[in-house]
C-alpha cells in the first residue's frame, strides 16, 4: 500500500512539472593531477577493454543524492554554511586499492579530514532525500575511482597488476563542487562551487531545517 502511495506521489511530482536532478558533491583535483589520472584511466580502459573507466572526470565523491530542482537553492545555501566553517583539505594519493570484485581506485591516505567533512554534511540529509527510493548516499571510505562495474575477469586480471603498481599525487581542496544532471542523463554540470573559508560559523541543530 505504501509503495502504491509513493508511486502516485512520484507521478504527481512529475505531472506537476517539477524537475528531478541527480547530484554529486565532490572534491576536485587540480588540472595537472586530473590529467595524470586521466592517463591512468585511459590505459586501464585500453588494457582491460573497460570503456567505463573513461566515464566522468577524476574526482573524490563526498555524497550523491537525487532531489527536486526547486530545492536546489536551499540545498546550496545549507552546504555553503558547512563549507564556510570548514578548512581547506590536503589530499594525499598513494598507490591503488580495490572493492572486490568490481572497482579499482587510487588510495587516499589522508582520509580523516574528508570523513569529518562528510560528517558535517550528514545532519542535512533530510534535505537531500527525495523519497524512500532515493535516499542520499554518503561516502565513508574516501577514494578516487579508476574503474567500476568491472566484470569478474576484468577485476581479477587488473588487480593482479594494479596491486603492485605505484602512484603518488596530492592536492589542496579549497572548495567542494556540487554537480547536477537531469535524471537519466550522462554528463554533469556544475551547480555551485562552495569554498572552504574556516570561519567560526555556528549553526544550532534545531535550526537546520527551519
Amino acid at each position: 500500500m505504501k509503495k502504491i502511495i509513493a508511486q502516485k506521489q512520484s507521478l504527481f511530482i512529475n505531472d506537476a512539472g517539477y524537475k528531478q536532478n541527480e547530484y554529486l558533491l565532490i572534491l576536485n583535483p587540480h588540472e595537472e593531477l586530473r590529467n595524470k589520472i586521466k592517463e591512468v584511466k585511459q590505459k586501464f580502459s585500453d588494457d582491460y577493454k573497460a570503456p567505463n573507466a573513461l566515464w566522468g572526470k577524476p574526482h573524490v565523491t563526498l555524497a550523491k543524492f537525487a532531489q527536486l530542482e526547486m530545492m536546489e537553492e536551499r540545498i546550496i545555501n545549507r552546504l555553503k554554511i558547512v563549507a564556510m566553517s570548514y578548512h581547506p583539505i590536503k589530499v594525499e594519493l598513494k598507490d591503488f586499492g580495490s572493492f572486490p570484485s568490481h572497482t579499482i581506485y587510487i588510495n587516499i591516505t589522508t582520509k580523516e579530514p574528508i570523513r569529518n567533512l562528510v560528517r558535517e554534511i550528514k545532519p542535512w540529509q533530510k534535505l537531500l532525500k527525495l523519497n524512500d527510493d532515493h535516499k542520499p548516499h554518503f561516502i565513508d571510505e574516501p577514494h578516487l575511482t579508476i574503474a567500476q562495474k568491472l566484470k569478474p575477469w576484468q577485476y581479477e586480471s587488473a588487480w593482479l597488476e594494479y596491486s603492485q603498481k605505484n602512484f603518488t599525487g596530492r592536492f589542496i581542496a579549497d572548495s567542494m563542487l556540487l554537480l547536477k544532471r537531469k535524471m537519466g542523463d550522462m554528463g554533469y554540470q556544475i551547480a555551485a562551487r562552495l569554498e572552504f573559508q574556516n570561519l567560526p560559523v555556528n549553526t544550532k541543530q534545531g535550526e537546520l531545517f527551519m
